[in-house]
């Protein structure tokens, strides 16, 4: 007897929705009204009652004048920039490092062997912890926060690259090879686009990894950035551009994902999902 799948409340409440046909913009009206009831729950507590100092808690409208104060002289569009160069560079290395050796370790069952052991010691490691290695490599500067992205991003890529060439379907092997296609010509046009969603899903994911690292890395290792903002404001007892940067780091997640999610669904309309996520 197959077991039942068990559903989440979340889940239950969507699939509600699409039964009773609740047309798009319904929704999002009803995710934006989720935020702003926090927001306004969060102006009644610190803006009306006054709960917590300000210090400690700013209401949401000093945050938000203050972020729009940043915006106007520039100082906000310049972090966020530099985060965004900082995270994009170290995505870009650890992808084109990433993706052919997980190609190869995929393919090649004796390297997999050799590498694997490596990769299994290395990939516990948390990205922050390699913070005093890049100093002492790279000194103060940019070259250290793409270091620490790259290393973020680089295992989420590389094993979801694996994953997605093992897991091609034989029989497109086996039907190609009947074809008289080489090994080179089976890996390029047949592995490489069926594992492309998979490997797809493990860029994401480590994308959203490297924006975390690159955010920590920029309160230690570089100046300029989101995360150089916020340490800023903390020395300096704002609290109100301390909840800007944060708020800014969420939002500009949030996009790159949105972002990733629709290149995805464009690329991989062959395939229902781009892929499975690879812990």
């Amino acid at each position: 007897m197959r077991a039942r799948k068990l559903l989440r409340p979340t889940n239950l409440f969507w699939m509600m929705m699409e039964y009773i046909s609740v047309p798009r913009w319904s929704k999002v009206l009803l995710q934006i009204s989720g935020l702003l009831f926090i927001i306004l729950l969060w102006e009644l507590v610190t803006g009306v009652f006054h709960v917590f100092k300000w210090i400690v808690l700013p209401p949401p409208t000093d945050v938000f004048l203050t972020m729009f104060s940043m915006a106007l002289d520039g100082s906000l569009f310049i972090n966020a920039g530099w985060s965004l160069l900082r995270v994009l560079l170290g995505f870009l290395v650890a992808s084109a490092v990433a993706v052919p050796l997980g190609v190869a370790m995929g393919w090649l069952p004796e390297l997999s062997y050799i590498v694997d052991p490596i990769v299994e010691v290395i990939r516990p490691i948390p990205p922050i912890a390699w913070i005093g290695l890049a100093l002492l490599w790279f000194g103060i500067g940019i070259n250290s926060a793409i270091f620490l992205v790259f290393i973020g991003a680089f295992f989420p890529i590389l094993l979801n690259t694996i994953a997605g060439v093992r897991n091609v379907e034989k029989r497109l092997i086996e039907v190609a090879y009947t074809f008289g296609a080489s090994d080179w010509e089976v890996l390029r046009k047949v592995v490489i686009p069926a594992a492309s969603p998979t490997i797809f899903t493990g860029m994401r994911v480590g994308m959203g990894i490297g924006w975390m690292c690159v955010v920590a890395a920029e309160m230690i290792a570089v100046k300029f950035g989101l995360g150089n903002m916020i340490l800023e404001g903390s020395n300096l007892l704002q609290t109100d551009v301390v909840m800007v940067g944060m708020i800014t780091i969420g939002f500009m997640g949030l996009a790159i994902n949105v972002v990733f999610q629709a290149v995805g669904s464009r690329l991989f309309r062959w395939q229902q999902g781009i892929g499975r996520e690879v812990a």
